[in-house]
């Protein structure tokens, strides 16, 4: 009998190597798996004085375009209103406004670096 692994245990996997190797890149969690109305942001750091909205893909090949190309303008509409929904709803307010940004952490089985790519900014900002 073969053993197959659920897609959500593949993404939790996913999102786990993502933040550890953030973490090991210096980011600090702010939040793993941000859940509103409008969506959910797998990850949320701090990366200096920027606030960074990571969402993790994970694909075992490269048909259909793989994980990058996953992020499509629609998923990236539908996580730019859920970053906005945190920043309203969760952040205190500060004297100085931080910067936010967006990154892709992409991984797949047949990439480099222990199959993790990492796009910083990966779309323009609301």
């Amino acid at each position: 009998m073969k053993f197959f692994q659920s897609t959500a245990s593949r993404g939790r996997q996913g999102e786990d190597s993502a933040l550890d190797f953030l973490l090991d890149k210096g980011m600090r969690l702010i939040e793993r798996n941000y859940l509103c109305r409008l969506g959910e942001i797998d990850l949320i750091m701090h990366d200096k004085d920027a606030i960074v909205f990571v969402e993790v893909r994970y694909r075992s090949s490269q048909a259909f375009g793989g994980a990058i190309n996953s992020v499509d303008q629609r998923k990236q509409a539908k996580l730019i209103k859920c970053a906005q929904h945190f920043i309203a709803n969760c952040l205190e307010k500060k004297l100085t406004e931080p910067s936010f940004r967006f990154d892709v952490i992409a991984i797949s089985p047949v990439q480099s670096n222990d199959g993790i790519q990492w796009i910083i900014n990966a779309f323009d900002e609301f």
